[in-house]
């Protein structure tokens, strides 16, 4: 794999949504700098992590606010 495309994360600020409970089963978040976005499982801090570019993620964040994802 090409360096191009290693982030390192050792720096992030990773937070949960205020609406989590106390338990571990989350995702976490931490907006990087060169506009991305890191999305990880609580669970398993020291794992892997998405990265997003901040527009796809201001898409995704926007769908969920308009209510285009359901949970049961």
């Amino acid at each position: 794999m090409s360096d191009k495309y290693e982030i390192d994360l050792a720096g992030a600020r990773w937070f949960k949504s205020t609406r989590s409970s106390a338990t571990k089963d989350c995702v976490e978040v931490a907006f990087l700098s060169n506009d991305l976005v890191g999305v990880r499982d609580s669970k398993n801090p020291d794992g892997p992590a998405l990265v997003f570019g901040g527009g796809v993620w201001d898409t995704f964040a926007a769908a969920i606010a308009d209510g285009e994802f359901r949970w049961s």
